[in-house]
Parts: C-alpha cells; sequence; structure tokens
C-alpha cells in the first residue's frame, strides 16, 4: 500500500508540474544562422550580410499590433530611414500549415505592394524553422544583430503595448536606440524588452 501511496504521489507531481516556458535567445552570443526562402522564392543567408546590421522583424499584416505600423507608414519610412544608413531590414512571415487563414508567398507579394513595404527581403518561414530558431513570440518581435554577427537586441520594436497608431509618437523606439548606442561604439542600454502583439502560430 505504501508503494502504491508513493507512486501515485510521484505521478500527480509530473501531471501537475506545470511544462517549462520556452528559452528565449541569448543577447551577447552569436545569432542563430538563417538559410529561407523570401516571398519570391529567392534564398536568403543571414551569413551573406555580414559587416552589418541587421533588423529581424517577425511580422503578420493581419495583426492590429502590425497593422498599427504599417497602416500610417511609420514602419516603412523605418525600415527606408535604416536601408539609407546600410541596416538590413528583414521582415518574417512564420505560420504553420494548420492555420486556414495562413498566408501564401503571392498574398504577401500583394500585401508588400498594397503597402508599399521596402524591407531587404521578406522572408516566408512556412515550416516555422527560424522562428523557433529564434524562439520568436510575436507579431511584431525584433531581433537586432551587430556586423560581427552578435545578437545585441531581442524584444518589442517600441515602450507601449498598444494596437493604437497615435501611441508611436510618444513611445521610445527600441530599435532606432539600440541601433544608435551600438553605432556609437556604446553598450546597448536595453538589450531585453518584453515583446508584444499576435501570438506566432508555428
Amino acid at each position: 500500500m505504501k508503494t502504491l501511496i508513493t507512486s501515485l504521489a510521484a505521478l500527480a507531481a509530473v501531471i501537475l508540474t506545470p511544462v517549462a516556458a520556452r528559452a528565449d535567445l541569448e543577447v551577447g552570443k552569436p545569432a542563430p544562422a538563417i538559410v529561407s526562402k523570401d516571398i519570391n522564392g529567392k534564398e536568403w543567408k543571414l551569413a551573406d550580410q555580414k559587416g552589418k546590421y541587421v533588423v529581424l522583424e517577425w511580422y503578420n499584416p493581419e495583426c492590429p499590433f502590425v497593422k498599427k505600423f504599417y497602416n500610417v507608414s511609420k514602419m516603412q519610412e523605418q525600415q527606408k530611414k535604416l536601408a539609407a544608413e546600410g541596416v538590413v531590414w528583414v521582415s518574417i512571415y512564420s505560420t504553420n500549415d494548420e492555420i486556414k487563414e495562413k498566408k501564401s508567398a503571392s498574398d504577401l507579394q500583394k500585401v508588400s505592394k498594397d503597402w508599399k513595404t521596402v524591407p531587404a527581403a521578406t522572408l516566408y518561414d512556412g515550416n516555422g524553422a527560424v522562428a523557433r530558431a529564434y524562439f520568436a513570440k510575436t507579431t511584431p518581435h525584433v531581433f537586432i544583430i551587430d556586423p560581427q554577427g552578435t545578437l545585441i537586441y531581442r524584444g518589442a520594436i517600441d515602450s507601449i503595448r498598444s494596437s493604437k497608431a497615435e501611441d508611436i509618437a510618444k513611445a521610445e523606439n527600441y530599435v532606432d536606440k539600440t541601433l544608435a548606442e551600438s553605432k556609437a561604439g556604446k553598450p546597448v542600454s536595453t538589450p531585453v524588452t518584453k515583446s508584444y502583439g499576435c501570438g506566432v502560430k508555428i
């Protein structure tokens, strides 16, 4: 009887123990390799961007937190500004095949045309491999990689967790802040923040 009780207690402990939360990518370490097709079917490699700053932006055009920036052209303006500074901006769409609202690459081509987006590439991460490598959790979720290939920031795009476009001007933009500090040779003062938005469906 004592053995049975002990066994049942052990089983209960296993059942009641919460599943460990997903880990997060460690800032200050080399960014995981990326080899992925973009929405035009062209292969894109992170390794080819060595010597440049790279901004990865997880993206879903149906998400109101993404529309917050794109509907008023703020994300497009930031993409253009950073491209002029030599920064490589990459949008990434990660959604698995079980999601009936999943967009095709051609759907995303149309969205890009309609919204006039100007990233260096929009990756079509159909199997979620890139999202899993980076532990991407939301759209938007931003990761910044320095010219040496080191991850220097992960988290939210800005400081106000809202889907309202009017909050953009009041928020601190973490992308601009991170890049300005790193380019000036300073330590990144806020290397990790909590992302907000819609969940990445992988």
